[in-house]
């Protein structure tokens, strides 16, 4: 009976540490003991760049154009304590689909039988969030992901993009899509940002997976181009992505989402912007009375 494996996407808008994150679950897995791939699908292709020194790889897409018959074991390469690595890549500057890559690339490996032959137990899919259409929804569309998390931060954009993610993963669960794994609360470092994410998921029925901090210890191993598991391994932050790690390997059940209309998101963004400024304007209060 072969082993069954487990297909996760993460997904977020670009900039808000959603490859970081990934890159860090996937080394907490495989220190743990796991047989790790992680699928980078963004067009920029540094999704596993400090899974490997912060070494870039050819991406299936460069590897089709130079040869139509591409064997799919020439797009692997393996990176911290074995975890392989795979880069969709994208169309050249101003030509095609961007989403085009995770289209091809998936179908290539899953006929070459590329995650049953290298014994996985996780493959990680790092997916832009920015728009989930076309190529960037096949991992929820298609169910190739069964479970699906996002990085969200207390920003307005980073929400906004969570909450259309939540609308793609709606749209596609009566017909077979991978379902709502829970957020991860990126860059929390203080009660309010924790508040907002907490409030966010009330309002849409799902769940915190783990509250990861800003870190300057995650800035200096990227510069190095290692993950925060690899070059800082005894520090809290390298803690905590093991921490969510674990919660992903666990994690057995999803859930559709009920996502907010615009309207509704908007009223709610705009209640939060009024508490806020109430709470900035007690705290320049106490200030001046010397509280």
């Amino acid at each position: 009976m072969a082993k069954e494996i487990k297909k996760i996407a993460i997904y977020g808008k670009g900039g808000i540490g959603k490859s970081t994150t990934t890159s860090n679950i996937s080394a907490a897995l495989v220190e743990a003991g796991y047989k790790v791939l992680q699928f980078g699908c963004d067009p920029k292709s540094d999704s596993t760049n400090t899974l490997r020194g912060g070494k870039y790889i050819p991406t299936v897409l460069d590897l089709l154009r130079q040869n139509p018959n591409v064997d799919a074991h020439d797009a692997i390469f393996q990176g911290f304590q074995g975890v392989y690595c795979v880069e969709a890549g994208g169309p050249a500057p101003g030509v095609g689909c961007a989403g085009r890559g995770i289209i091809t690339a998936v179908e290539l490996l899953k006929q070459q039988h590329i995650f049953e032959e290298l014994d996985l137990d996780f493959v990680i899919f790092d997916v832009l969030g920015d728009v989930v259409c076309g190529g960037f929804a096949v991992p929820v569309r298609e169910g190739i992901a069964e479970h699906v998390f996002t990085v969200s931060s207390s920003d307005f954009m980073s929400v906004y993009a969570s909450n259309n993610l939540m609308k793609g993963i709606k749209k596609y669960s009566n017909q077979g899509g991978a379902l709502f794994g829970g957020i991860i609360a990126n860059s929390i470092n203080s009660d309010y940002q924790k508040s907002i994410i907490d409030d966010f998921v009330d309002k849409t029925g799902t769940k915190v997976i783990e509250y990861v901090p800003r870190s300057i210890t995650v800035t200096q191993a990227e510069l190095s181009g290692r993950t925060t598991i690899e070059a800082a391994p005894n520090t809290p932050q390298a803690d905590i992505y093991r921490s969510l790690a674990r919660k992903i390997a666990a994690h057995t059940e999803s859930r559709v989402p009920t996502p907010l209309e615009i309207d509704a998101l908007r009223e709610w963004s705009a209640n939060w912007a009024d508490q806020l400024l109430a709470i900035e304007t007690n705290e320049v209060r106490g200030e001046r009375a010397g509280i």
